[in-house]
């Protein structure tokens, strides 16, 4: 293995974990956090962004990725975006070490499990980042990466097969960045669109983008102890379970609707599938729920919630 190019490529997603947690910062401010929070989380960020610049400056020149190093980039990239991406936890709230740890990587893997009680009682900044781990997750913080690849002087085929959503045979453009950069343009609309609609729900703009960052990953964190039944809202929930439903779609379904090509669904075999068992899902639990005779729920609360519950 080639533990040059795993250092570098590993270097360079820390560096993008840094970056993103340095955006938590004005949120900690502009949310009033404490002072000492704010200044924890520019400190994490800092840390982690000269960790990474550290790293990169590994042997440069053409490379490309294998099989061998595109394990090793996976597999270390992970880890050390959990490691460096708990600092904030660990500084901030009383976690240990191997807690905080495990917090950030239920998020980065979209895992949605948490160990953090009392969740409205912690620092606006902090569950900030804790939602930001599940976004960058949810498409891949590899496949990020690759948009950055060229730069290094890297290819990289074999992340784009370890990470991409979707079968790797339909593959938009035979340029992987070009790719990768795709992807994420999709997402991020996506998601920009669905904050825009939770923030029309009611949702204060901090809410409506934290629980986006839970939606589009499918991870489910929240800024709320109860959850998405804090807020109560049929809206709400309407909105989380359409866009839960896109982000566990192919993307590249996503991207040639958005090119004017929306029968494009209705003709792929695997979105036919996907809609269908999700639908068959639905309608079984509903009528489970519907015949057990629940007190208080009508059906259109029932068919809801059924319909929240399997997406």
């Amino acid at each position: 293995m080639n533990t040059k190019v795993v250092l570098r490529v590993v270097s360079a997603i820390l560096m993008i974990v840094g970056i993103a947690m340095l955006t938590s910062v004005p949120v900690s401010w502009l949310m009033g956090d404490e002072a000492h929070v704010t200044t924890r989380l520019l400190w994490s960020s800092l840390i982690t962004i000269v960790a990474g610049g550290m790293g990169s400056l590994a042997h440069r020149g053409k490379e490309t990725v294998r099989i061998r190093e595109g394990f090793g980039i996976v597999t270390f990239s992970w880890l050390a975006a959990a490691i460096f991406g708990a600092i904030p936890f660990y500084w901030i709230t009383e976690l240990s070490v191997i807690n905080a740890i495990f917090e950030t990587m239920s998020g980065f893997t979209t895992t949605g499990a948490t160990i953090l009680d009392d969740i409205e009682a912690q620092p606006k900044g902090l569950l900030y980042w804790r939602s930001l781990t599940q976004w960058l997750g949810g498409m891949g913080i590899v496949v990020l990466s690759l948009a950055i690849l060229p730069i290094l002087g890297i290819g990289g085929m074999q992340l784009y097969r370890a990470e991409a959503p979707g079968p790797t045979a339909d593959q938009l453009t035979p340029r992987i960045a070009t790719a990768a950069k795709m992807m994420w343009g999709v997402y991020v609309l996506l998601s920009l669109i669905e904050t825009a609609l939770l923030k029309v729900g009611g949702m204060t703009l901090f809410d409506a983008w934290c629980h986006t960052c839970g939606t589009m990953s499918t991870g489910g964190f929240s800024t709320q102890q109860a959850s998405i039944k804090a807020f109560d809202s049929a809206y709400i929930d309407v909105v989380i379970t359409l866009f839960m439903f896109l982000a566990g779609s192919n993307f590249v379904l996503h991207l040639r609707c958005l090119r004017g090509q929306p029968a494009t669904y209705l003709k792929n075999e695997e979105f036919r599938f996907y809609a269908g068992l999700c639908l068959f899902a639905i309608v079984t639990m509903a009528s489970i729920r519907f015949f057990s005779g629940l007190q208080g729920q009508n059906l259109e609360q029932i068919v809801r919630q059924s319909s929240f519950t399997v997406v």
